[in-house]
C-alpha cells in the first residue's frame, strides 16, 4: 500500500478523535466554571435540529444561503471581466491612475483588448542575466550534451546557449532589444552592467567569434584584434578552433613565450579569450563550427564574426561602433567579403590606406551535389556612394559581420546543416531579414582578410580545409542543403516531408517580413531558379538607389525598415548582357 492511500485514513481518525476529545474538555470547562462561580458562556455554537419541521427549516436555510453565495460570487465574477484592460507596458509597482483607463468599453472592446493583453504578454521574452567580464570556464551548469550532426552517433559535450531566440516571430521591440548588452561599466546607481544604450559607446562590450579549421594564422587574429582595439579591456573572443593535435598551432598559445614577452595579447588579455577545442575529424564545415561559436556569446553589446586569417585596423572597436550607430537602426547589421590585406594597412600606424570598401550585391544559381542553390559571386569595390553612413544592402556576408549582440541570439546558426558551405550565407540572411534586420555594407573597413594570393599564396594555400572529411561524411550536405532551402521557402519542388524540421522554432523564420516579399524585390524566382541580374546597379552604382527608397522607412523607433510600404520589383535593365 502506498503512503498516499494511507494518509486519507489517519485523516479521517484524527477528526473522530477530535470531535470525542471536544466533547470531553466542554464538560470539564462547564464544570469548572461552576465551582468557580464564573458565567457559563459558550466556546462553541452548535446548531441541532429536533423534530421533522427543524429539519425542514435547516433545509430551507441552506439552500437560501446557496442561492446567496451563487448571486455573490455572479456579481464578482462580472465586476471582474467589466474591468477595463491594463496596458502589459506597466511593471509591478508602477502607479495606476484609474482616471486614465477610460469608461467601460463594449464586449468587443474588452474582446479586443484582451487579444492584444495575451499577444503583447506572449511576445515579452526576457533575456538571461548577464554581466562583465564574463566568467565563461567559472560558469557552473553551462554545458550540455549532443549528438554529432554529421555522424549522428558521436555525443559531444559543447556550451549552452545563452538565450533562446527572443524575437517570438513578431516585431522585435525597443525595450527587449535594450535588455540585450553589456557595459563594461556598471551603472553607478544600481550596479547593473545591462545599461541599454545609456551605456556610454566606448564602455560597450563586443564579442568576437572565430571558427578556425587548423589555421595557424588563428592566433595572430586574434593578437590583431586586441592590439589595435582603442578598448581592448571591453572584447571577448570565443574560438571554435578545429585541430589535429600535436600538427596544429593552437589558436590560444602565444606566439612567444609570455615570460619573453609578456605584453602580447595572448598573455594580457588570456582571460578574455575562451576556445573550444574540436578534433579536426568531427569538423562538419563553418556552419556547425558558427553554430557552437554562437553558444559562447554571453550578453555581450555587439557581437562579431570573422574569419581565422584577417588583421584588423588601429581603433577598429571605436570605428566599426561610429558606423552601426550612424544608422540609426538597431537591426542594422554590417557585412561584406572583406578586401585582401595586401596593400590595405599601414604596418607603422596599424591604419587603413584603403578609401574604397566592398558592398554585396552580386548573387546567381549554381548546381552541384546538394542541388541547386543561390551563391554569391565575387562583389564590387568602389569608392561609397553614400556618405556619412553604412549603406544598404541586399546581401549577408559570412566573412564579417558586425550587429548588436541581439542579432546571434535570435538568428543563432542551424545545428542540423552538417557539411553546407556555400548556403550557409542564404540562411542566416534570409531567416535574419524574416526577423527584421537590415544589412549594410560598412563605409569604412576595419579589418582585411589573407587570401591565397599574392606574396600569401604559397604560405595560405598549405592550410587545410574541412573537405577533407567528405568522404567520412558524403551524403550529409544533400538532405542539410534541402532543409536550408526548405527553412528559406527556396526549394518548394520538394516535398518538406524529405528535409528535417526539429527546432525550427530556433533554426527557423521570423515572423516581420516573409521570404516571398525578398524574392519579389529583389527578382528571385525561386520556381525557376532565376535571377534578375545586374542588382549592383539597384545597390551600389550611381546615388545608392536601393539605400535612398529604403531606409524613409526606417521605424520611428528605430527598429528597422518597414517594407511592407515599399512595393516594388527589381528587373534586369540588360537582360542580355552579363
Amino acid at each position: 500500500m502506498s503512503l498516499d492511500s494511507i494518509h486519507p485514513v489517519f485523516r479521517s481518525t484524527r477528526s473522530q478523535e477530535s470531535t470525542a476529545m471536544g466533547v470531553d474538555i466542554e464538560r470539564k470547562r462547564v464544570r469548572r466554571a461552576r465551582q468557580d462561580g464564573l458565567p457559563n458562556y459558550p466556546q462553541q455554537v452548535v446548531c441541532t435540529a429536533k423534530g421533522a419541521a427543524a429539519k425542514n427549516t435547516i433545509e430551507l436555510g441552506l439552500i437560501v444561503s446557496g442561492l446567496v453565495v451563487g448571486l455573490y460570487l455572479f456579481a464578482c465574477i462580472e465586476s471582474v471581466m467589466n474591468l477595463p484592460a491594463l496596458s502589459t507596458t506597466r511593471h509591478l509597482g508602477v502607479n495606476l491612475n484609474m482616471a486614465n483607463l477610460g469608461s467601460r468599453g463594449s464586449q468587443a472592446n474588452i474582446q479586443r483588448q484582451t487579444a492584444e493583453h495575451n499577444e503583447d504578454s506572449s511576445s515579452a521574452l526576457s533575456p538571461p542575466f548577464a554581466t562583465w567580464p564574463v566568467a565563461f570556464k567559472e560558469e557552473v551548469d553551462n554545458q550540455e550534451t549532443i549528438v554529432h550532426p554529421g555522424d549522428l552517433v558521436t555525443e559531444m559535450t559543447v556550451p549552452k546557449f545563452w538565450s533562446a531566440p527572443l524575437h517570438n516571430k513578431r516585431q522585435y521591440t525597443r525595450e527587449q532589444a535594450m535588455q540585450v548588452g553589456t557595459c563594461s561599466e556598471p551603472d553607478p546607481v544600481t550596479g547593473s552592467h545591462v545599461r541599454g544604450d545609456k551605456c556610454p559607446p566606448e564602455k560597450r562590450t563586443i564579442f568576437i567569434a572565430i571558427a578556425s579549421y587548423r589555421d595557424f594564422e588563428c592566433r595572430k587574429t586574434v593578437e590583431s584584434a586586441f592590439m589595435r582595439a582603442e578598448h581592448p579591456e571591453r572584447i571577448r573572443i570565443g574560438v571554435v578552433d578545429q585541430i589535429v593535435n600535436g600538427e596544429d598551432v593552437i589558436c590560444d598559445e602565444p606566439i612567444e613565450p609570455c615570460e619573453q614577452n609578456p605584453n602580447q595579447a595572448l598573455c594580457k588579455y588570456r582571460s578574455q579569450v575562451d576556445v573550444y577545442e574540436m578534433a579536426a575529424h568531427l569538423s562538419i564545415g563553418p556552419v556547425f563550427a558558427r553554430h557552437i561559436g554562437d553558444r559562447m556569446y554571453r550578453g555581450e553589446y555587439y557581437a562579431t564574426q570573422s574569419d581565422a586569417h584577417v588583421s584588423f585596423t588601429q581603433n577598429w572597436d571605436s570605428d566599426i561602433i561610429s558606423q552601426i550607430e550612424a544608422t540609426h537602426n538597431e537591426m542594422a547589421v554590417l557585412t561584406t567579403y572583406l578586401t585582401d590585406v595586401q596593400g590595405s594597412i599601414d604596418e607603422k600606424t596599424g591604419a587603413s590606406l584603403r578609401k574604397t570598401r566592398p558592398i554585396m550585391c552580386n548573387t546567381y544559381y549554381e548546381g552541384g551535389p546538394q542541388g541547386l542553390h543561390l551563391r554569391h559571386g565575387s562583389q564590387p569595390e568602389r569608392f561609397p556612394s553614400i556618405h556619412g553612413s553604412p549603406q544598404l544592402a541586399p546581401w549577408w556576408a559570412a566573412g564579417y559581420s558586425f550587429s548588436r549582440g541581439h542579432f546571434i541570439v535570435n538568428v543563432p546558426y542551424d545545428l542540423y546543416q552538417p557539411m553546407i558551405f556555400q548556403g550557409e550565407e542564404m540562411s542566416i540572411g534570409l531567416r535574419g531579414w524574416s526577423c527584421g534586420y537590415d544589412f549594410y555594407a560598412p563605409e569604412r573597413s576595419v579589418c582585411f582578410h589573407h587570401y591565397a594570393v599574392g606574396k600569401n599564396a604559397k604560405i595560405r594555400s598549405k592550410v587545410k580545409h574541412f573537405w577533407e572529411n567528405g568522404d567520412r561524411y558524403a551524403g550529409t550536405g544533400k538532405k542539410a542543403m534541402a532543409r536550408l532551402l526548405g527553412i528559406v521557402h527556396m526549394n518548394p519542388e520538394v516535398d518538406p516531408s524529405y528535409w528535417n524540421h526539429v527546432e525550427e522554432d530556433r533554426y527557423g523564420l521570423g515572423g516581420v517580413r516573409t521570404p516571398e516579399q525578398f524574392y519579389e524585390l529583389f527578382g528571385i524566382d525561386v520556381v525557376k531558379k532565376t535571377t534578375q541580374g545586374h542588382l549592383c546597379l539597384l545597390v551600389d552604382e550611381g546615388n545608392g538607389r536601393l539605400h535612398k527608397m529604403a531606409t524613409p522607412h526606417l521605424r520611428e523607433d528605430g527598429m528597422g525598415i518597414d517594407y511592407d510600404n515599399i512595393h516594388f520589383r527589381w528587373e534586369d535593365p540588360h537582360p542580355n548582357e552579363k
